[in-house]
């Protein structure tokens, strides 16, 4: 089967891509080669002047759990030094790059198509960098795993902007990292070495790419189909399947019953089906505890509206468990998901949230296929 070629793969075949004398890499378990070669490696073998690597949220090695990172060190396989930028923007982030030596960042992450998620938002803040230090920027581009021909969900307010979101873009955003990058709007000299073969409807299984698992909780592509709207569950006290082995899928609280199951399906929202579950997260929320609520099944991912999904789901939860559920995580945790107060405001109102979903839409402006 023909596959899409990613930005990395094309870099490999030809090093002049990329340009720079010193080049520093951002990435991850996700950057690697169709045949599993990973980036680093590839890049090398190339002839490619690699002399630091860069680790987002998670790691470079993807070891560790939400917000959490892995700490400066050497990587083993290439003797590169490795610089950990979670949890760093500005100066701090600025001093981390310097350090390194580099005149040219290269960003080799697969995104997952939702606004929350946080390695674009590693690629502004270090596109920020290299604009304040002059270093040229390169994106490897991928493929949106979620396709690019649709749109969901409100546009984010910059009063909310966080790290689950720096710029005014959809929850369910419908484009790659490389025309995020452009989209941005940082003054520096920016290249993006683009795919060849891929096209906005294409499923992700339509590229031929492997799936490797993004970070420790986005296991499957099921698990990247329903997270921008089942992520929304990080801002209450329902568990959102962390501490399972279907992070996102799997959505219950101690105190749901019997009744959360049917009402979803009663909703006869488009592509997925809800099926009663009980299960017993190992850790984070309700760790320990045996859980009730719901799996979800997408049987139909071209009619499937994540984004609308979820605001139903928290409707629903809302709606029958008025005083149980509650906000949780760190302050504001669901204003910054959602970006913007208007979910909270909306459900602590009792009225029904999916009025402030817009219908979905092509993604229009910044487009590079």
């Amino acid at each position: 089967m023909p596959h899409v070629r990613t930005g990395a793969e094309r870099l490999a075949a030809d090093p002049a891509l990329a340009g720079g004398t010193r080049l520093g890499l951002i990435t991850n378990p996700t950057g690697v080669l169709p045949d599993l070669t990973p980036t680093p490696d590839a890049l090398l073998a190339a002839g490619l002047k690699l002399t630091a690597l860069f680790g987002p949220e998670h790691g470079m090695r993807g070891t560790a759990q939400a917000a959490g990172s892995e700490a400066d060190g050497v990587d083993e396989r290439t003797g590169l030094p490795v610089y950990d930028t979670h949890k760093r923007s500005g100066a701090p982030l600025d001093e981390v790059v310097a350090a390194s030596g580099v005149d040219t960042l290269v960003f080799d992450i697969a995104d997952v198509g939702a606004r929350f998620y946080t390695y674009v938002w590693t690629m502004y803040d270090l596109m920020a960098s290299a604009a304040r230090l002059g270093l040229r920027f390169v994106v490897l581009d991928r493929p949106n795993p979620l396709g690019g021909a649709v749109e969901e969900g409100p546009l984010l307010d910059p009063a909310f902007a966080s790290f689950v979101g720096r710029f005014p873009l959809p929850l369910r955003h419908g484009r790659t990292a490389g025309e995020l990058a452009g989209m941005f709007g940082f003054d520096l000299d920016l290249t993006v070495v683009t795919m060849e073969g891929w096209r906005r409807e294409m499923s992700y299984a339509d590229t031929g790419l492997p799936w490797v698992m993004p970070s420790v909780n986005m296991p499957t592509l099921d698990t990247a189909l329903v997270y921008p709207g089942t992520g929304l569950f990080e801002g209450t006290n329902f568990s959102e399947g962390r501490g399972t082995t279907r992070p996102f899928e799997l959505i219950g609280a101690p105190y749901a019953d019997a009744r959360f199951a049917p009402a979803l399906n009663e909703l006869g929202l488009p592509g997925v089906r809800f099926r009663e579950a009980w299960f017993t997260p190992t850790f984070h929320k309700h760790a320990g505890v045996p859980v009730r609520g719901v799996q979800l099944h997408v049987h139909d991912p071209a009619a499937f509206r994540p984004v609308l999904t979820g605001l139903s789901m928290l409707h629903v939860a809302r709606t029958l468990y008025p005083d149980e559920l509650k906000w949780a995580g760190p302050e504001l945790f669901l204003d910054h998901l959602w970006g913007s107060d208007s979910l909270k405001k909306c459900l602590e109102a009792g009225e029904d949230p999916r009025a402030l979903c817009p219908p979905p839409a092509r993604p229009e402006g910044g487009l590079l296929y």
